[in-house]
């Protein structure tokens, strides 16, 4: 799932990768670099998602969408943030964002893609791939002419694999908007400002191709991805390397928002620690912590404007926080090394009365791994910064979660718990 993009944005764009690299006679070596710096581009995507929440007073997945295809220059930046910024909102408000914009933009923007390349770049370090993968997410924003950032970099100083990154997520923006001839259109715009101009003629060339286009739109188009992905050594994904990944897109996870910053690493951590003490074995600790890092992965596709709500939630607020149950179960289920998890990562909201979601599961069908993380999760929740109410002292923490004994919370697991914290 990647913020503010299309369904298959990732997909499509190292599709698109894949043929750039084959015209050029790249080596096994830079198309491996480039295959997982085009597709892990937006590893850092969700670091500024609340900032933009918070700045402009609007859907930060809409705003991320629209902006990419607001044209180049100062005029039509201004016309979009005009119109975009607090939209719904009462007009002391918007007038102040505008204000603020208007006066701080530049460090704005710096400050925003600085984070966002810092920490895509450092979760691709984290999953173990090499500085080329890494830099290539760096500098993604990066453009030919050196108006871009974080560093201002131009021409070749750009890593290659950033600059058909770019090029890439600029055809498939375009393309999602007007089709095959608006991409081209786009591309053919930019060419020399923002993108490099010897790798916008060789899409040119590719983009006559209809066999190109073909499985580009295709639903299928993760088999052509695969087909033209370089051969690669296999990589043994041994119990270390999956702890990595589950910390990794933790991270992702909770850098969405401030108030849950840490969040997926404290209910991992007490979750293992609970488990233990309830007499479970290693490996199936080692299963469950995972399985707790990654339990709110699917808060990636919820608006911050909702995660970051001081007040209560509307119908329509509420219903899409609660679908990030079944959006971390669907995730979940489309990672082979992940989708044991996902079943027992999704129902953390599930409750013992049935009252829960996104199932409305009962008792006999939530098993103790589940009770485990949706105890901790509670508990987390409560002790923790909220944008509706400060942290509760732990023992404030307990007298509610006592409350919920044998509707919303396991007795054993509650015990475990409160053990565990004296």
């Amino acid at each position: 799932m990647t913020e503010g993009q299309p369904a298959g944005h990732s997909l499509r764009c190292a599709y698109a990768a894949g043929w750039i690299a084959r015209a050029l006679g790249l080596s096994a070596a830079e198309r491996h670099r480039l295959h997982y710096a085009v597709l892990l581009k937006d590893l850092g995507c969700s670091s500024n998602a609340a900032r933009i929440a918070e700045l402009y007073a609007t859907d930060d997945r809409d705003f991320k969408a629209r902006w990419k295809t607001v044209p180049e220059g100062l005029p039509a930046t201004l016309r979009f943030v005009f119109a975009r910024t607090g939209a719904g909102a009462g007009l002391r408000t918007r007038v102040a964002k505008i204000a603020n914009i208007l006066r701080n933009g530049d460090a704005i923007a710096q400050e925003m893609i600085e984070t966002r390349c810092t920490r895509g770049a450092d979760i691709a370090r984290r999953l173990r791939f090499d500085e080329g993968v890494a830099a290539g997410i760096f500098s993604l924003d990066e453009h030919w002419d050196g108006s871009g950032r974080p560093e201002g970099l131009s021409g070749d100083d750009i890593p290659l694999e950033a600059r058909i990154a770019l090029l890439c997520q600029v055809v498939d923006v375009f393309h999602a908007r007007g089709g095959r001839e608006a991409a081209r259109a786009e591309v053919a715009r930019r060419a020399g400002s923002w993108l490099d101009p010897r790798l916008a003629a060789c899409f040119q060339m590719i983009a006559g191709e209809l066999s190109f286009w073909r499985d580009y739109e295709s639903p299928q188009v993760a088999v052509q991805v695969a087909a033209l992905a370089p051969p690669e050594e296999a990589v043994a994904v041994d119990e270390d390397y999956l702890d990595d990944i589950a910390a990794a897109f933790g991270a992702v996870v909770d850098a969405k928002s401030p108030y849950t910053g840490g969040h997926s690493g404290r209910v991992a951590g007490f979750a293992g620690t609970m488990a233990e003490a309830m007499g479970m074995a290693p490996a199936q600790r080692r299963w469950l912590h995972r399985a707790a890092l990654l339990h709110d992965v699917g808060k990636l596709g919820v608006s911050s404007r909702v995660l970051e709500k001081p007040g209560r939630l509307g119908e329509e607020e509420w219903t899409e926080m609660r679908a990030h149950a079944a959006q971390t179960h669907a995730i979940l289920s489309r990672v082979g090394c992940m989708a044991d998890m996902a079943e027992i990562a999704a129902a953390h909201h599930e409750r013992l009365d049935g009252s829960g979601y996104p199932l409305g599961l009962g008792a006999s069908e939530i098993g103790m791994e589940t009770r485990i993380i949706t105890a901790c999760d509670f508990y987390d929740a409560l002790t923790a910064d909220r944008p509706y109410r400060a942290a509760l002292a732990p023992d404030e923490a307990l007298a509610i979660m006592e409350r919920e004994v044998g509707t919303a919370v396991d007795g054993d697991c509650f015990e475990a718990l409160r053990s565990i914290l004296a």
